[in-house]
């Protein structure tokens, strides 16, 4: 298969709530999309079909993803329980927050030791989504680094 063939060239959030996200968070959500579009390594494994279309949702406590060709025929859903995924979502919010007050009111200092938490607790997700996916996608940490942070906005509750 050809490095231009697995790869994600569309990715589409399922963002039914309407939740209105502060504008630091709609920034990372616009950057992770930009970043996933532009670099990144992603196919099923045995599949040959790329590169893909993405749909990512959560439902009933689980992540889906609905992956298509890239003229959108289904190819395959795969689905994962978020419970595994909880604790750390819930901490990165928590540290999220701290990070986004911190850079209006601390000292640099004290920005970079709270995102030096951030950047340990999103690749502590990021590995955890990888191995999750390890038996159904081939990816990359760089790709599942974004993913993680998509995963993590559909679970903005408002």
């Amino acid at each position: 298969m050809s490095g231009t063939k697995k790869r994600i060239v569309h990715i589409q959030l399922d963002e039914k709530s309407g939740v209105r996200r502060r504008p630091e968070v709609e920034q990372e959500r616009a950057i992770a999309i930009f970043d996933l579009l532009e670099e990144n390594s992603f196919a099923p494994i045995g599949d040959e079909n790329g590169p893909y279309a993405v749909h990512l949702s959560v439902e009933d406590n689980r992540l889906l993803l609905d992956i298509r060709t890239q003229d959108g025929q289904p190819l395959q859903s795969i689905t994962l329980p978020v419970k595994q995924f909880q604790s750390i979502i819930k901490d990165y919010f928590l540290i999220c927050e701290s990070y986004f007050d911190a850079i209006r009111k601390s000292t640099p200092a004290q920005i970079e030791a709270i995102d030096v938490g951030r950047r340990g607790l999103h690749n502590e997700g990021s590995s955890l989504l990888k191995e999750r996916l390890a038996d159904k996608i081939d990816l990359d940490f760089d790709t599942a680094r974004r993913l993680f942070t998509l995963v993590c906005i559909l679970h903005i509750k408002g």
